[in-house]
């Protein structure tokens, strides 16, 4: 039961998400309202109602300290590619170990 509760929520805030996207303007946008939060917004949804508040605010604040993390990877990426000696497979290692250190910082500095 859970799994159709799951595919239900997810799939009813994939079309939402779907929907603000196609009217923002630039297009470009409508990528980041597709998979990511209707995901996260079903897991949330179920969270809460599987194992309480209590649960779901260590699932959301381990979601935004990952959303930094990758925040600062997208980041360093982009900085790295513009520069002529930095290839996309060296920028994008560089990256994720610089996402590794900021993952893992976060967690030393907010777990409990």
């Amino acid at each position: 039961m859970e799994w159709v509760l799951r595919f239900l929520i997810g799939g009813l805030a994939v079309s939402l998400f779907s929907v603000l996207g196609d009217v923002l303007r630039p297009k470009s946008f409508a990528g980041l309202f597709g998979a990511a939060p209707s995901v996260a917004l079903a897991t949330l949804a179920l969270t809460f109602s599987k194992n309480g508040a209590g649960t779901v605010v260590l699932e959301a604040r381990s979601m935004m300290l990952g959303a930094i993390a990758f925040t600062t990877y997208s980041i360093l990426v982009c900085q790295l590619l513009i520069r002529p000696k930095f290839s996309a497979t060296l920028s994008s290692t560089t990256a994720l170990l610089c996402w590794l250190v900021v993952a893992a910082g976060l967690y030393a500095i907010f777990s409990e």
